[in-house]
């Protein structure tokens, strides 16, 4: 189902909430009968108002028809609303437009998310991260690492907050000042795992935590493949750290390749059980990335665009000079003169360090060489290796 575009911050009328937690509390009710219905009777109020036969009509079983037409879900949704009121959560249904549009193009989207914390972030460029609960040192450092740096470029980072690489994505994010989201398989109040309640109190605070669950709804085992969607469903690709070959970050990854998302894999060890899952996606055509660049070259033109400008603007700020928009098609040189001067001075063959071309700057200033650097790594022009070296790509 598609979303309304201009997003907006005010809640749902106390009314309407209550008639969304009534239908999504009705037992038997799933994702994709649930969303037909909204199609059908455009509210849930219009569907809470059908009849059981017109509703039967709609291709739902009599008994899930009788129990809808009863009304028998207001009773816990009046608790849900207190629930959500008590622990600061919001309802966002499908069809407000704060509604993330990519969550929205799945097969089978969550009819309610239940958030906490920053809900503009839905609408927010993301990628996730995802991995096995029992990670090797390297498998953490790595995840921490990109994550640091994809959300110091301006990505969200979206994780499912569990043990292991989830953590480690999480709290790279956190590290780099950048924003991260957290998709949780019980309900928003509740933490699973317990030993993450400080991580989830600092999510709900600087990132967003997530849930298509009622609020108080345990950690079943059941509900983390059902919330693997959700993960991939926010992002525009899928990064998968360390896993066995039958695992949740292997589902992960079938589920967005089959949302026509992008999926990417650290190589690992191939002697280690966690690196086969990351392994053999890799031999499967997944996309092999060693740094945070190997995924930002992948993602669309104009997300590229989005991020560089955004980077520009910060850098703009933090000198004190106002931000200007970027103008031209994404395909062109940033900053002009500028981009042609770090163009010609940049190998394809031996990386050269920044200090390097600092030392040879003859016009501008060192933040607008950095940003200028960072813009063309935005447009694949150029690539950073380890070490603040820099080398132009073919």
């Amino acid at each position: 189902m598609s979303t309304i575009t201009s997003p907006s911050q005010t809640n749902l009328p106390a009314e309407e909430e209550l008639d969304w937690l009534a239908l999504r509390m009705t037992p038997g009710l799933g994702a994709r009968q649930f969303g037909k219905l909204i199609e059908r009777f455009r509210t849930p109020r219009g569907v809470l108002r059908a009849t059981a036969k017109e509703l039967e009509a709609c291709g739902l079983a009599g008994g899930l028809a009788r129990s809808i037409a009863s009304g028998c879900g207001y009773d816990e949704a009046v608790a849900q609303q207190q629930a959500c009121r008590r622990e600061g959560a919001t309802l966002i249904p499908m069809t407000d437009p704060r509604y993330p549009d990519l969550l929205g193009e799945i097969y089978d989207p969550p009819p309610v998310l239940f958030v906490r914390g920053r809900t503009e972030l839905l609408r927010e460029d993301a990628v996730s991260m995802v991995g096995t609960r029992r990670p090797t040192a390297y498998g953490m450092a790595v995840a921490e690492r990109i994550s640091a740096d994809l959300a110091a470029a301006g990505l969200v980072i979206v994780s499912g907050m569990a043990r292991g690489i989830d953590t480690a994505a999480h709290q790279g994010a956190l590290q780099a000042r950048g924003a991260t989201i957290a998709v949780l398989g019980c309900g928003a109040d509740v933490v699973y795992p317990t030993e993450n309640r400080k991580l989830a109190d600092r999510i709900a605070k600087e990132g967003l935590l997530v849930s298509e669950f009622p609020m108080g709804t345990p950690g079943y085992p059941q509900n983390f493949p059902v919330r693997n969607r959700i993960v991939s469903g926010l992002s525009l690709g899928v990064i998968v750290v360390e896993g066995a070959q039958y695992s949740g970050s292997g589902i992960t990854a079938r589920l967005a390749m089959e949302q026509a998302r992008e999926v990417f894999a650290v190589p690992g060890n191939i002697t280690s059980r966690a690196s086969w899952g990351p392994n053999l996606l890799i031999k499967q055509g997944a996309r092999l990335i060693q740094e945070w660049n190997d995924v930002i070259e992948h993602l669309p033109a104009e997300v590229r665009r989005r991020l560089a400008e955004r980077c520009r603007n910060r850098l703009d700020e933090e000198n004190g000079q106002p931000s200007l928009p970027m103008d031209g098609p994404p395909t062109e040189t940033p900053q002009g003169e500028l981009a042609r001067w770090v163009l010609e001075r940049l190998p394809f063959d031996q990386p050269r360090h920044l200090d390097d071309l600092l030392e040879t700057l003859d016009f501008g200033s060192p933040s607008e060489l950095v940003a200028t650097l960072f813009e063309l790594e935005m447009m694949g022009l150029v690539r950073q290796m380890p070490g603040k070296n820099f080398i132009k790509v073919w």
